[in-house]
């Protein structure tokens, strides 16, 4: 029998007594790795009870004290790199290299929340009037609700729990159903560590679950990150019952390419961030954008494209593994086929794709669509899959209108040898996150990941300063002590003028 996935409520592992398994499978072979509970609502009130229970204790906990904890974490997380990695790589599918990258970005925020002493200092002001003193300081909310999505089973729970922890909260998470064991191993190493019952726990299911984690009045702040339409029923939800609330939802990010750019790092980077983990990042380039001469560049790419593919894990020749599910790479094959029917010139057509020695993977090649206008559906829908999409422009502003008219605003580059074109388009582009001459510009934690418009919906973003500030509360003190009130000892005197 496969292995069944416990779930983690008041420091214990403990098997749920839920009448509903989901299968979690291999998705290069389809193979049923695990049987994954939908928690019951009894253990879903169990684990946010546990969780409000420890918080009453774990607020109090000296600062410097959480920062150790932290400090313990990430050199487990680090003596345990590979294992995760490679445990990373059998669950989701990912390219060995690429799981070990999803570790260790998770280690950096882990860093991060390591130095929370110096995050969370108050500020203060002497004499805002006479004899008056005027502070703040921020506190913890209470507890805090994570929902993390497949992609990134190790980096987005590490964007979450430890910074919530650090600041003073409690924890209960939620990851995927589809790659829950790595969330699993992360949790085992932080009671390792030394995390306190019940300040971190978990529990699995589908929408029943999220929904019941959503409503339940002892949640206060919701972190997720997913797709378009759940993110969107999140932020309502959570919202609606006045909660805190973080939204990382869908993205459609360009790579504006100006003739001027070096050609071949240009052409090199397009592809890579396009095809890398199958297209399955929400920072992934989707379009690339070719400006004025860089439109006779297309048979280049597709040559460059060409060359990549698929493979398993354990694969050094492979540029990336299988979608997730077979409903993904339905849906991807759906969009391919869309963009057919609607116009698009298709280059390269990965629909057919195999690999020999795991003929039942969810395997789809790398995908190449030229001539791709806004109204096609493979433009205005998240593909999610190894599908570039190839626009033209005859300008850097026309380029900057296509981008800034897309509804998301997650992240997007500019490659040019033009400072001036750079600088133009990081200030005139509606877009959160731009990478100059880099493909994917995601933030290292001391700054924030900060998705804009329709990839985002909240008001505080992930990690660095803006998930403290998202993750506690700012008070602030006016204070007037008078001076009739000092107490003169036996041999001290005050003399008023």
């Amino acid at each position: 029998m496969a292995y069944q996935v416990p779930l983690l409520i008041n420091g214990s592992m403990v098997q749920s007594k839920t009448q509903q398994w989901l299968e979690v499978t291999n998705p290069a072979s389809q193979k049923v790795i695990a049987h994954l509970p939908c928690a019951t609502a009894d253990e879903v009130k169990a684990a946010i009870a546990a969780a409000k229970n420890v918080f009453e204790q774990w607020q109090r906990v000296p600062v410097p004290e959480r920062a150790r904890l932290m400090l313990r974490y990430q050199a487990l997380l680090k003596e345990h790199h590979d294992e995760l990695a490679q445990l990373l790589s059998r669950d989701t599918g990912k390219t060995l290299e690429d799981a070990r990258g999803d570790v260790w970005r998770g280690i950096e925020v882990v860093e991060q929340a390591a130095n929370i002493s110096s995050l969370t200092l108050g500020e203060i002001q002497t004499e805002v009037a006479t004899g008056v003193d005027c502070y703040s300081f921020s506190q913890p909310i209470g507890v805090c609700l994570g929902i993390t999505p497949f992609n990134f089973p190790a980096m987005i729970p590490l964007w979450m729990f430890p910074l919530a922890i650090a600041c003073g909260n409690a924890f209960v998470l939620k990851p995927s159903e589809q790659d829950p064991l790595v969330p699993m191993e992360l949790a085992r190493l932080f009671k390792e560590a030394g995390a306190p019952d019940g300040l971190l726990n978990i529990v699995h299911g589908g929408p029943e679950v999220v929904d019941q984690l959503l409503t339940h009045d002892d949640i206060a702040a919701v972190s997720f990150v997913g797709s378009v339409a759940v993110g969107r029923h999140v932020y309502r939800t959570a919202t609606d019952r006045l909660k805190r609330v973080q939204v990382f939802a869908g993205a459609k990010n360009h790579m504006v390419v100006m003739s001027d750019a070096n050609k071949l790092q240009a052409i090199n980077n397009l592809v890579g961030a396009s095809v890398g983990a199958a297209g399955q990042r929400c920072m992934a380039i989707s379009v690339g954008v070719l400006v004025g001469e860089a439109q006779a560049w297309i048979p280049d790419i597709k040559a460059a494209l060409a060359k990549v593919q698929p493979g398993v894990w354990n694969d050094p020749q492979a540029g990336y593994g299988p979608l997730i599910s077979k409903a993904a790479k339905k849906r991807v094959l759906a969009l391919i086929e869309a963009g057919k029917q609607e116009g698009a010139d298709c280059l390269l057509d990965g629909s057919d794709c195999t690999v020999s020695e795991h003929p039942d993977g969810n395997w789809v090649g790398p995908t190449l669509f030229a001539g791709v206008t806004p109204a096609m559906r493979i433009y205005t829908e998240e593909i999610f899959g190894p599908v570039l999409l190839l626009m033209t422009a005859d300008s850097l502003e026309q380029a900057i209108a296509l981008v800034n008219a897309n509804p998301y605003g997650n992240g997007t580059a500019i490659f040019t040898a033009s400072g001036a074109a750079a600088r133009k388009y990081q200030q005139e582009i509606q877009v959160g996150q731009v990478g100059i001459n880099v493909p994917i510009p995601v933030p290292l934690p001391f700054f924030s990941f900060t998705g804009w418009r329709g990839s985002f919906y909240g008001d505080l973003h992930a990690y660095g300063k803006q998930a403290v500030r998202f993750y506690t509360e700012t008070k602030t003190v006016t204070a007037r002590w008078f001076d009739d009130d000092v107490a003169a000892g036996p041999n001290m005197s005050i003399h008023l003028k």
